[in-house]
């Protein structure tokens, strides 16, 4: 394991050095039902000079693929650090999300509908890009990473096309099958007061955030005053302006917003109430289940819960990285988004 890290730090080191070497294009993919999925792929050759396995990754409840994992600053892209590894790597937006296609009841007040894309619709999504992935690339499987909501969407996605999955690797990720969560669960906005245990019929279809709502949680996660200590604030800018550029429907609001289908919020609702909505049991990939210390999303439960069901799963590694945050992957180094890349990338080079 050692000799393996010590490889791997070498190889991160060197990610900096080859990121003008990455080539960049985007991609519609077809859907279910006329849908079209955005694509990004960002590798360091041109296709088919890559040999690692090809990575999937996919954005959480509500910042879409661009945003979340390639901003255009240093330190603000995940996939510039898997595709300088090696891995020809893809960023995805599910249906509602970005720029794929929007349901057509995200044109309506969000109170006129129920919650837009859940799970099921979110699976379909991704074994369509898949599936575009293998043909292009021509890999056998592909490796997935999903970041909080995005993980739970990709191990349901996992249990349903085995086949599909070279490695799962899920990050500050809810599973469920335990109740209490201080921002999601009972007794929080979510909960119908009327009917405990249930969704509030005030979550409607889709919701509106704001620059301000994107800062605040991940502000509150840091431990210092002076936020810049903690990750660069180009990165920040640059996040904040990537999410609110997805959707252009937000151009004329006040403040600037953008929009998100809140069917992910009615799953996890669920999942921080005790219920489980896939099972681990049927996953065959080898796992890397990641948390952040100072998560505010998935809780240790969560993480101990999947290390103990994923009884199929060829190879099971836990880790927790000190003192990080649910943003790891877009906070500084030494704040622990080194450790990530250094464990992601050490876990998806063995079989």
């Amino acid at each position: 394991m050692f000799v393996a890290l010590f490889a791997v730090s070498l190889r991160v080191a060197a990610l900096a050095a080859g990121a003008d070497a990455l080539v960049r294009s985007d991609h519609v993919v077809d859907g279910d039902t006329g849908t079209r999925l955005f694509v990004r792929e960002v590798r360091a050759t041109a296709p088919g000079g890559a040999t690692r396995t090809p990575i999937l990754l996919l954005h959480g409840a509500r910042v879409p693929g661009l945003a979340s994992f390639d901003l255009p600053v240093p330190g603000g892209s995940l996939a510039a650090d898997l595709a300088a590894a090696g891995h020809p790597t893809y960023v995805m937006d599910v249906r509602g999300y970005g720029r794929s296609t929007r349901p057509p009841a995200m044109s309506q007040p969000p109170e006129a509908n129920p919650p837009l894309v859940r799970s099921v619709e979110v699976v379909r999504d991704v074994d369509a890009v898949v599936g575009w992935i293998a043909r292009r690339t021509k890999a056998p499987r592909v490796d997935l990473v999903g970041w909080a909501t995005g993980g739970h969407w990709l191990g349901f996605y996992a249990t349903l096309h085995p086949e599909r999955v070279a490695h799962l690797v899920v990050l500050n990720t809810l599973y469920g099958g335990t109740d209490g969560h201080p921002t999601l669960g009972r007794g929080t906005d979510l909960e119908d007061e009327d009917h405990p245990g249930r969704l509030s019929t005030s979550v409607g279809a889709y919701r509106w955030s704001t620059a301000a709502s994107l800062l605040a949680a991940w502000d509150r996660s840091i431990p210092l005053d002076d936020k810049s200590e903690w990750r660069d604030p180009a990165v920040a800018e640059a996040y904040v302006a990537a999410a609110l550029e997805s959707d252009p429907e937000g151009r004329t609001r006040e403040p600037r917003a953008f929009r998100a289908p809140s069917g992910a919020m009615e799953d996890s609702f669920y999942l921080a109430t005790g219920r489980s909505l896939w099972d681990a049991s049927l996953v065959l990939a080898p796992t890397l289940v990641l948390a952040a210390e100072r998560d505010f999303w998935s809780r240790p439960a969560d993480r101990e819960r999947l290390r103990a069901e994923l009884v199929h799963a060829p190879r099971v590694s836990v880790v927790v990285i000190p003192g990080a945050t649910h943003h790891v992957h877009l906070d500084r180094p030494e704040r622990g988004r080194r450790i990530l890349v250094e464990t992601m990338l050490t876990f998806l080079s063995e079989p």
